[in-house]
């Protein structure tokens, strides 16, 4: 079966969804994935990703350049926003074609388990009036810190349109094993997030700042990319993988570009066993 290679917002931060796509195409992807809702960080792009006019220059865009929409993000678990503030964003993202949303607990305390499970579950709800995967990632800084906090909420959730999804950079930052991927249910990981580091992070400063600035190509650092491969050989692959200085060198096609390939040398069919072998 040949995999989906997805571009994430957060490889080519600033674009519009439009914008996004364009790059995508031109740099060789199967599908695009977009931040339809803000974070309210800097550079986002100075535009309502959802509006009307956006969403049909983007659809317009997928089509005219042969790409699927995969994914949006990013629906956080907060105590403040209920589930119904996403609905227009997974409105859009259907619109577009997403069939997958990515999920994560930003709540600031640890025995709030109950609440985690509601509010995720609540997430999934929404997101199968539009078609959509909830999928539950877990960032070394977020309140669900490893993969075993996150398989405890799947498991308790038990949402018929649930998935794990895992970032090669923080399993590695917290800890996680190739055993502990290998013993997550296959049918929850439809998706992963593909980049390198070259070195542990031991303090959230440096964990979000190499997160947010300096993820390395796939084979540059540390992560055993062939034999993450091998665990998942069905999964899609979605790029997420800022590096300012690459993207202010390279530009962002270019960037794009040698992520992708990158990849590709360890998750194409065939290739994980010859890198294995070699």
């Amino acid at each position: 079966m040949s995999r989906i290679y997805a571009l994430e917002y957060l490889t080519v931060p600033g674009l519009t969804p439009r914008e996004l796509v364009t790059v995508a195409a031109d740099a060789g992807y199967d599908a695009a994935s977009f931040r339809l809702i803000h974070m309210g960080v800097a550079g986002e792009p100075d535009c309502d990703p959802c509006a009307a006019q956006m969403i049909r220059e983007t659809k317009a865009e997928l089509q005219a350049r042969g790409l699927k929409a995969y994914d949006v993000e990013l629906a956080r678990i907060l105590r403040e926003t209920p589930a119904a503030d996403y609905e227009r964003a997974f409105a859009a993202a259907a619109e577009l074609g997403c069939t997958q949303a990515i999920s994560s607990a930003w709540t600031d305390v640890r025995n709030d388990l109950p609440f985690i499970v509601e509010r995720f579950g609540e997430i999934c709800a929404l997101g199968s009036q539009y078609g959509l995967t909830v999928n539950l990632e877990y960032p070394a800084f977020s309140r669900l810190c490893c993969i075993e906090d996150a398989q405890e909420v799947l498991t308790l959730t038990r949402a018929p349109n649930q998935g794990l999804l895992i970032d090669t950079l923080y399993h590695y930052f917290t800890g996680g094993k190739l055993a502990d991927l290998a013993r997550v249910p296959k049918k929850w990981v439809n998706f992963l997030h593909v980049n390198d580091t070259h070195h542990m992070a031991f303090s959230k400063a440096e964990m979000i700042h190499i997160a947010r600035d300096a993820r390395l190509y796939p084979g540059e650092g540390v992560i055993p990319f062939a034999m993450i491969a091998a665990t998942f050989p069905e999964a899609d692959i979605a790029i997420e993988l800022p590096n300012a200085e690459r993207m202010a060198v390279l530009g962002p096609t270019e960037h794009a570009r040698r992520a992708l390939m990158a990849a590709k040398r360890f998750f194409d069919d065939g290739e994980a066993a010859t890198v294995s072998a070699a």
